[in-house]
């Protein structure tokens, strides 16, 4: 039996797997990835690499086996997932796993945003499936944000059409240890349960925009847009459509408070607060 990480070489797997190994020894792990060579780090560490891709279901015949506790990372491509969400499914389940964790998103059913569609129907073929699951649904990481700071600071705004919605992020760094503890932790404890996972506080922008400030020394301020606005200036400054109109329905959600949940569940598994915004800004500013 191993723990076994899917798309291990991403950014959130790749954290996870940084977990596991500080707990258990690298012998017991292992990645499922596309590309070797983008796992060779992880192979010197003594993780078994297994090579499998999402989209060739043929490739991920024997990338489980019996017994296996697995970390379904979502795929990243959306409006693909669904198949390739559907292809892990049913090699897990082929396999024999001893439970399927999946990261899906916060809110799960209620989650009335276009960027959730493919979470709740990946977390019911779960269910039809029967196999043994956890659901991990995981808020927003702060990096969505802090990633973005060279532009906020360039232009001395945070923009948005969230209006004063508030987001209760965290550090991607707490979302995988909150999956390391279920993968790590009693089994009995963890299947056919659900975590509602986010930061221990929701923030609002015009606090970000002024976190952003009192860390940079630089003005910034928060500008509230409409949706239609917010959408021409994601356009302008490159984004394709599409993907602009994900990025403002996100806002909308935000603004009916739907990622400003508060549960406690990612503290509770990880035994810790989680990662305040103040500390996530500064290391993005560093």
């Amino acid at each position: 039996m191993s723990i076994v990480v899917t798309g291990a070489t991403g950014a959130l797997g790749r954290l996870v797997i940084d977990e596991l190994l500080a707990q258990i020894p690298a012998s017991t792990v292992a990645a499922v990835v596309r590309s070797k060579e983008k796992a060779a780090d992880l192979a010197a560490r003594g993780v078994e690499i297994r090579i499998a891709d999402y989209s060739e279901p043929a490739t991920l015949v024997g990338a489980f086996r019996p017994g296996d506790r697995v970390l379904l990372i979502s795929g990243s491509e959306v409006g693909q997932r669904v198949p390739q969400h559907t292809a892990v499914i049913d090699a897990a389940k082929a396999a024999g796993v001893a439970q399927l964790a999946y990261t899906g998103v916060l809110g799960g059913p209620d989650a009335d945003f276009l960027l959730a569609d493919d979470h709740k129907v990946t977390e019911q073929l779960i269910l039809d499936s029967g196999l043994p699951y956890t659901f991990l649904r995981n808020g927003w990481y702060t990096e969505n944000y802090t990633a973005q700071l060279g532009v906020v600071l360039e232009h001395g705004a945070v923009v948005t059409n969230a209006g004063e919605g508030r987001v209760a992020s965290a550090a991607r760094a707490d979302f995988a240890a909150g999956a390391a503890a279920v993968l790590l932790g009693d089994i009995g404890t963890h299947l056919g349960r659900t975590y509602e996972l986010s930061g221990d506080v929701a923030w609002s922008f015009s606090e970000y925009a002024a976190e952003v400030a009192k860390a940079s020394g630089k003005a910034v301020s928060y500008t509230g847009v409409p949706a239609a606005e917010h959408q021409k200036i994601l356009v302008g400054a490159g984004l394709p459509e599409g993907f602009a109109a994900i990025l403002v329905d996100v806002d909308e959600a935000i603004a009916r408070g739907r990622l400003a949940g508060t549960s406690g569940d990612l503290a509770r598994l990880i035994g810790r607060p989680t990662t305040p915004l103040a500390v996530s800004v500064a290391a993005a500013l560093a």
